[in-house]
């Protein structure tokens, strides 16, 4: 298959692209700044892509991935509204261009996040489940709207509600990994808060199989157990054989990312679990929080 990605040059965007290639698919990226021939420059602010380019490579899939990350800098309003626009408007782009073109492709998977949930405790949280109202939700909800908009134009649409993607190349795993190897490693606040993780190439590969199964609707891409944060400070002290004791100080962490992305991102709990994958007989190659964190990192 032809297919275009933007978000290529990202964490997850790389790995995909990489994976793709090697089982055989032509890919273009849609970039900011050609670097080759074959790239489509777009500029999501100023709500300009090169159409014409686009027609012209006749792509069968879109995989969306673009968007400002989240967990990079404070939320303060000029923050949060980047974190927005970079998604809503690179979508609503997106889609208004399908609309335009001729060649259109057959499926657009898009990206999106558990936070769709919001903080829920210890609740179950599938695909059926509805949105909170936070910051984050109000996000995934825009930003899945102006993906499925492209329903309209005939196109399907696949929505990647994606959890916390370990691998040590990076994403939240590779900041932990350096204090909870010094020994300075523990659980954040009382520890109870859900973590719904999938490993990076479990990510991918469920990508792909979207991919290739041709399938729509939403897909909570996380592994199929959830483990507490003491559970994971637990597991990766074990795997780098160093004590985790001590929980983690917070106030260092609200000093440098502020109070309410730290209660959202660290002290949230989300027991989200993948059932339209599960259905769609998708298997992980890590179930478990043991057998990735070795996997990663021995």
């Amino acid at each position: 298959m032809k297919i275009a990605i933007t978000g290529s040059h990202g964490f997850l965007g790389s790995a995909l692209i990489n994976e793709l290639k090697s089982k055989g698919h032509e890919v273009v990226t849609i970039v900011r700044t050609q670097k080759k021939d074959d790239d489509i420059v777009w500029d999501i602010k100023n709500q300009s892509i090169d159409a014409i380019k686009l027609d012209a490579a006749d792509v069968d899939v879109i995989i969306h991935l673009a968007g400002e990350g989240i967990a990079e800098k404070k939320w303060t309003d000029a923050q949060k509204k980047e974190i927005l626009d970079s998604r809503v408007l690179g979508t609503k782009l997106l889609v208004k261009t399908l609309s335009e073109i001729k060649n259109k492709p057959t499926l657009l998977i898009s990206g999106s996040a558990i936070g769709y949930y919001g903080n829920r405790g210890d609740e179950v949280l599938d695909e059926s489940s509805t949105p909170a109202d936070e910051f984050l939700s109000d996000v995934c909800v825009a930003w899945e709207s102006e993906a499925l908009k492209a329903n309209e134009l005939g196109i399907k649409v696949a929505l990647l509600r994606t959890g916390i993607v370990l691998d040590v190349e990076g994403g939240t795993l590779k900041r932990m990994i350096l204090p909870f190897k010094l020994g300075a490693g523990g659980r954040i606040g009382n520890g109870d808060q859900m973590m719904s993780w999938i490993t990076r190439n479990d990510w991918v590969r469920s990508v792909e199989f979207i991919l290739e199964k041709n399938l729509k609707g939403p897909f909570n891409i996380v592994a199929p157990c959830p483990v507490s944060n003491k559970q994971f400070t637990k597991a990766l002290g074990g795997v780098v054989h160093r004590p985790t004791f001590l929980p983690t100080p917070l106030l260092p962490l609200k000093a440098l990312y502020g109070s309410e992305l730290v209660e959202t991102l660290l002290l949230g709990s989300q027991n989200v679990v993948p059932k339209a994958l599960i259905e769609a007989g998708f298997n992980f190659e890590h179930e478990d929080i043991d057998s990735a964190l070795k996997s990663i990192l021995e």
